[in-house]
């Protein structure tokens, strides 16, 4: 079995290593030659592909694949990956089952009530309109093909290098206080362990992947910077606090999402269950 990430960021890179350790050969796209060097001599077969043109060597690359991991942001244009390669793709001979990852963001807001994978999707900005599109065009193109997709909907990624630490030691972490407010997470390392469960079982349908605890953001620094030694950062309330359009949108959002779908599906716990789990393994995996 052979395994290709559109995308190997942060995430797709865990999802590799797991992926490898089942016995997947793996390949997949970056943005730079230099990235691709450095992925290269890490045994991965990485090429490059920006999204923008189409990539020299993706439908090489594509003849003896197997299994497809798609995390590369949809634009404007749509999904770049059907923009650009749908056809290396139609003519891939062995292709088996593709993965879609895409983001909670899409159900919008829910005044912070449950909600699972039956919740409507009423996303409240422009990227997260277009993850909605991409998933439909990624569910056409599947049904097409007659191959099973697995969509996963992360919630906020954290783990070891992108984590409540790291902000607390360059001095960006913020306690921005909003009453009620509260986030899931997911820890990278469950993504990848998902990832390659559902790889091998060719799982078909959309999940969510988030934690089992959404907890209000100013907890998880709080707990952080106990757990470092570090002051904890001073109270800022929402209204008055200066944020970027971006960051600002993510408040916009609050619900609880629960992990109840994949786990069943899988038969597993997550790794990682909360925050505090999560904070105990970047720090011990630091040591």
């Amino acid at each position: 079995m052979k395994a290709f990430f559109f995308g190997l960021g942060y995430s797709s890179q865990h999802a590799v290593k797991a992926t490898r350790e089942r016995g997947f050969a793996v390949g997949g796209t970056v943005r730079s030659a230099e990235k691709a060097e450095r992925l290269q001599a890490e045994g991965i077969d990485a090429i490059v592909f920006d999204g923008e043109r189409p990539g020299p060597g993706v439908g090489a690359a594509l003849e003896d694949v197997t299994h497809v991991i798609l995390s590369a942001a949809p634009g404007d244009d749509g999904d770049p990956v059907l923009q650009h390669h749908r056809a290396e793709l139609d003519a891939a001979p062995r292709l088996e089952w593709l993965c879609y990852y895409s983001t909670v963001g899409v159900y919008g807001d829910f005044d912070g009530a449950w909600i699972d994978e039956t919740a409507p999707l009423v996303p409240r900005n422009m990227r997260s309109d277009l993850r909605v599109l991409a998933e439909q065009a990624w569910r056409d193109y599947a049904a097409q093909r007659g191959v099973p997709l697995t969509i996963l909907r992360l919630a906020g990624i954290y783990g070891p290098g992108r984590s409540t630490f790291d902000r607390l030691r360059d001095g960006t972490a913020r306690r921005v206080i909003k009453p009620g407010q509260v986030f899931n997470r997911i820890h990278v390392a469950d993504i990848a362990r998902v990832t390659a469960l559902a790889a091998e079982r060719r799982l078909d349908g959309t999940f969510n992947m988030a934690d089992d605890e959404p907890a209000p953001p100013q907890d998880v620094i709080a707990y952080g910077a106990e757990m470092i030694g570090m002051p904890v950062p001073p109270d800022l309330p929402f209204e008055t606090t200066e944020m970027s359009p971006m960051q600002r949108s993510f408040y916009r959002d609050n619900k609880r999402v629960s992990n109840r779908a994949i786990k069943h599906a899988l038969g597993i716990e997550m790794l990682y269950p909360n925050y505090r789990a999560g904070l105990r393994q970047i720090l011990e995996s630091e040591e």
